[in-house]
């Protein structure tokens, strides 16, 4: 070989085994890549998993849509407080420990409170209601700041419709029962809307408290001793986590109730009026999934979960004795025959 090719045929493999070597830097061997771990979730609930079905699948639906599956790419590491509002600030301090990527606080604004407590650094998504930014959540619903973002959804303001609702089946009724936490934040302006909207509907109320779950079923007996003719339930915990137990009493103590969650109706109860809570699920996973992909929580405006669902238990309207108004079943989401 001529000495001028085997002096470019040198100068070639120089050329190709720096560029290979830069190739290796820049992209690991394939094993080492696989073996890197994956992201990990946590994720606050106020339930327990199979309790969780349908607003659980809307969770892993919003995951999926932002490029995310558990097992595949991601994994999860679930707290459930089994409806105990006063495990959520030991569980949320346990995400932090676990030094997860992002926490889902999914239980209402206890979990946001919960995990807003326990970390400033770890990005938190939450589920709630009410007025976010008075409750001291986020700065605002356009620019979040700090490390939280979340969905708001539409259940405290939907209490005057619930009385609507409630108008519209028993129009004769002239006492009704309010069912809430008083240690809720929210609870104070929650009755002062209540009794204000029931004037206009010339309807009494009366309120019963309840902060734990042992306080539900003394709540039903006593609606029968004011003679009210119905009882709505406040949006706040603990009654969101305990929506299947509070459909069982009001078919037990034969009670006409209207609460926010489907799994109410599918339980006995006679009709729920909210904002979709599978909705606003689906909603935190997508972006529980862009934080993944490294956007921030502050610069993510909090997402409104329009979607309204009514869902009627026909059967239970039979066992009570109440017509239901044809025009209302012609508007709800669903009708349980």
């Amino acid at each position: 070989m001529p000495s001028s090719d085997f002096g470019a045929d040198m100068r070639r493999r120089d050329f190709l085994g720096i560029l290979g070597g830069s190739v290796a830097a820049a992209w690991p061997p394939l094993a080492a890549r696989a073996q890197q771990p994956m992201p990990v979730i946590g994720f606050l609930g106020v339930e327990s998993h199979d309790r969780q079905t349908a607003r659980f699948r809307g969770f892993h639906q919003g995951l999926s849509e932002s490029g995310y599956a558990e097992g595949r790419n991601v994994t999860i590491e679930y707290r459930w407080s089994g409806g105990h509002l006063d495990q959520l600030p030991v569980m949320a301090a346990d995400l932090v420990r676990r030094q997860v990527n992002v926490i889902a606080a999914l239980a209402g604004v206890p979990a946001a409170r919960a995990a807003k407590a326990a970390t400033t650094t770890i990005p938190v998504v939450f589920q709630a209601g009410g007025d976010l930014v008075e409750l001291g959540l986020v700065a605002s619903l356009s620019r979040p700041g700090g490390n939280l973002t979340g969905v708001s959804t539409l259940n405290a303001e939907l209490g005057r419709k619930r009385l609507e609702v409630l108008h519209e089946l028993l129009p004769a009724a002239t006492v009704i029962a309010l069912l809430v936490n008083p240690s809720n934040l929210v609870t104070e302006p929650q009755v002062r809307e209540m009794q204000t909207a029931a004037r206009a509907f010339g309807m009494q109320v009366h309120v019963l408290n309840a902060t734990t779950e042992r306080d539900f079923e003394p709540a039903f007996a006593r609606v029968a001793e004011l003679h009210a003719s119905a009882l709505m339930i406040a949006n706040s915990a603990p009654f969101i986590g305990r929506s299947g137990e509070l459909g069982a009493l009001a078919a037990r103590y034969a009670v006409p109730t209207i609460f926010q969650s489907p799994e109410f109706t599918a339980a006995g109860g006679l009709v729920s009026y909210g904002g979709s809570i599978v909705e606003s699920y689906r909603l935190a996973g997508v972006y529980t999934g862009r934080i993944l992909k490294g956007e921030k929580p502050a610069d993510l405006p909090i997402q409104q979960a329009n979607k309204i669902e009514m869902i009627v238990n026909l059967k239970t309207a039979k066992v009570l004795g109440i017509d239901v108004p044809l025009p209302m079943l012609g508007r709800a989401d669903e009708v349980i025959e």
